[in-house]
C-alpha cells in the first residue's frame, strides 16, 4: 500500500508541472471538441496530432494524446443526446434515450447525468490501473519471448472477434497490417522487403504517415460523401443537476456501468465500444420499467455513459504493464511512445517511473478538469453543433499536410499519406474495417521481433511455443475463442450487438 501511495506520489508530482497540467487541460479540451462534432473522432485527431508531438517531451505528449481520447467519451455524448448524432462510437447506445429526453426538455438532466456518471467511472477506472500496474508489470517481466509472441497472437483474435462486421474482413485486415509492418529493409539480414523498388518505403512505412492516411484523410472523404443532418435540440437545456430521484435511479446503473466497462475495456478489440452495448443491455433486463427504455429512461444514459468511461481507462492497463495495444487508439499511442524513444512493455515502470505515473495521475486531473469544462461550456458545443461539416474541412486538411510534411520535410510524405487516404475509404466503401489493420501493424513489427528471439533461444524448434506451459495456454485460448466466435449462435449474438 505504501508503495503505491510513493507511486502515486511520483505521478502527481510529475502531472502537476505547470507544462504536464497545461498539455493534459489542452488534450481533454481538444477531445471533447472532436467528441461533440461527429464525424472527427479520436483515432483521426490523435493520429492527426502526431506530428506534433515530436517537439514535446515524452512524458507531456502521451498525457495530451491520452487526454484527447477519453476527453472524447464525454464530448461523445453531448453530441449524441443534442443531435442524437454519436460523436463517437462509444455514445451510439446514448442516443436511444439520452435524445429523447432531450426533446422532453430534460436535455440538461441527461448531460449532467453523463457528465457525473463518465467522472466517477473514469476516477475508479484509474484507480484500478493504479492497483494493478506493480503486479501485471511484474509478472509481464517473467514473459520469454514466446509467452509474448502467444499474448499477442491472443490480442489479434480477440481484435478480429471483437471487430464490427463479419471474421473474415476483420481477419483480411490484420493480416494486411501484418504485411505492411515488414515493408522496408530487414534488420536482420539487410534485405528489402516488399519495396517494389521503391526508395520512399525502404526504411518502412512510418507510422504517423499510415495512420493520418487511413483514418484523418479518409475520414474527410467519408464525411464529404454522408453529410449528416444535425437535428440540435430546440428546447431549453434546462438545470444540469439532478434530482435526488435522478440520483437514486442512477446509482445502481452507474456502479453496474463502470464494472462491466472497465472489465471489457481490457479486451483488446473493440472492448471498450462493446461496454456501453453491455450495460444498455443489463439494465433494460433489470430494470422494473423496461418499456421505458428507448423513450427517455434515465437509465439508459447514466450506465452507458459509465461504461464507456471506464473502458477508456481500463484500456490502458495491458498498453503500459505488457505494452500490447487492445484498440487503435492505444495502437497510436503505442506509436507516439516508439517515435519517442520509449519501448512500450513492462520496462516502461523501471526504466520511466514518472513517464508512467505521471500518465496515470494525468487522468485523475483529466477527469477532474472534463468535469468542470464541460457543465459551463454546453451553450458553446451547440454553437459548435450548427457549424456545417463543409466549412471545416479545408483547415483538418491543410493542417493535416502541415503535420505530415513538418516529420521528416518530405513532400513524399504528403502523398503517401495521401494515398493511404484513398485506400482506407477504399476500404471503407468495401465494407472493411481500418481499425485491425493499424492493431496488425503495430504489433507485427513486435510479433516478428519475439519470433526471432524465441526461435533463437530454441534453436529452430517451433515446439518452444507449445512446451511452455505459459504460451500453450494462451494458444490453447485463442483457439477456443476463434472456435467460439465462429459458432452459429454466438455469431449472430455477436453481430446483433456489434
Amino acid at each position: 500500500m505504501m508503495e503505491l501511495v510513493d507511486n502515486l506520489g511520483t505521478g502527481f508530482s510529475t502531472a502537476l508541472s505547470l507544462q504536464n497540467l497545461g498539455l493534459c487541460f489542452l488534450g481533454v479540451l481538444i477531445g471533447t471538441v472532436i467528441g461533440v462534432l461527429p464525424g472527427v473522432g479520436p483515432i483521426a485527431t490523435i493520429a492527426m496530432l502526431l506530428p506534433l508531438t515530436f517537439k514535446l517531451d515524452p512524458t507531456g505528449a502521451l498525457i495530451m494524446l491520452a487526454g484527447i481520447y477519453y476527453g472524447a467519451q464525454y464530448g461523445g455524448s453531448t453530441s449524441a443526446i443534442l443531435v442524437n448524432i454519436p460523436g463517437e462510437a462509444t455514445a451510439v447506445v446514448t442516443t436511444l434515450d439520452g435524445h429523447q429526453m432531450a426533446r422532453q426538455g430534460r436535455a440538461g438532466i441527461a448531460l449532467g447525468v453523463a457528465a457525473l456518471g463518465s467522472f466517477f467511472a473514469g476516477s475508479v477506472a484509474t484507480l484500478v490501473i493504479a492497483a494493478l500496474a506493480v503486479p501485471l508489470t511484474k509478472l509481464a517481466l517473467l514473459f520469454g519471448p514466446a509467452d509474448y509472441f502467444s499474448l499477442m497472437v491472443l490480442g489479434l483474435a480477440f481484435a478480429i472477434v471483437l471487430a464490427r462486421g463479419p471474421l473474415l474482413p476483420a481477419f483480411c485486415m490484420i493480416v494486411v497490417g501484418l504485411l505492411l509492418s515488414t515493408v522496408g529493409t530487414d534488420l536482420e539480414t539487410g534485405e528489402e522487403r516488399l519495396t517494389f523498388g521503391m526508395p520512399n518505403v525502404v526504411d518502412g512505412i512510418d507510422f504517423a504517415v499510415l495512420a493520418m492516411g487511413i483514418f484523418g484523410f479518409a475520414e474527410i472523404l467519408r464525411n464529404l460523401e454522408n453529410p449528416e443532418v444535425r437535428d440540435v435540440a430546440r428546447t431549453a437545456i434546462g438545470r444540469m443537476l439532478p434530482t435526488r430521484e435522478d440520483v437514486r435511479r442512477c446509482v445502481k446503473p452507474v456502479l453496474r456501468g463502470t464494472f462491466v466497462g472497465g472489465l471489457l475495456g481490457i479486451l483488446p478489440g473493440n472492448g471498450a465500444v462493446l461496454g456501453p452495448f453491455a450495460s444498455y443491455t443489463l439494465e433494460k433486463k433489470l430494470s422494473k420499467r423496461p418499456q421505458e427504455f428507448g423513450s427517455g429512461a434515465i437509465e439508459g444514459v447514466a450506465g452507458p455513459e459509465s461504461a464507456n468511461n471506464a473502458g477508456a481507462q481500463t484500456s490502458f492497463i495491458p498498453l503500459l504493464t505488457l505494452g500490447i495495444p487492445p484498440n487503435a487508439v492505444m495502437a497510436l499511442m503505442v506509436g507516439a511512445m516508439t517515435i519517442h524513444g520509449i519501448i512500450p512493455g513492462p520496462q516502461v515502470m523501471t526504466k520511466s517511473p514518472e513517464l508512467f505515473w505521471g500518465m496515470i495521475a494525468s487522468m485523475w486531473i483529466g477527469n477532474a478538469l472534463l468535469l468542470i469544462i464541460n457543465m459551463p461550456l454546453i451553450p458553446l458545443w451547440v454553437r459548435m453543433l450548427r457549424v456545417p461539416y463543409h466549412l471545416m474541412f479545408p483547415a483538418i486538411l491543410i493542417f493535416c499536410c502541415i503535420g505530415i510534411y513538418s516529420v521528416n520535410n518530405s513532400p513524399n510524405d504528403v502523398i503517401l499519406t495521401a494515398f493511404f487516404g484513398f485506400f482506407g475509404y477504399a476500404l471503407y466503401k468495401f465494407g472493411f474495417e481500418p481499425a485491425p489493420l493499424l492493431l496488425g501493424f503495430v504489433l507485427g513489427k513486435l510479433m516478428e521481433e519475439k519470433l526471432r528471439q524465441a526461435m533463437v533461444l530454441s534453436r529452430g524448434s517451433f515446439t518452444t511455443f507449445i512446451e511452455n506451459p505459459v504460451s500453450a495456454g494462451l494458444l490453447f485460448l485463442t483457439v477456443v475463442v476463434v472456435i467460439v466466435a465462429v459458432l452459429p449462435s454466438i455469431r449472430k449474438s455477436r453481430d446483433e450487438v456489434l
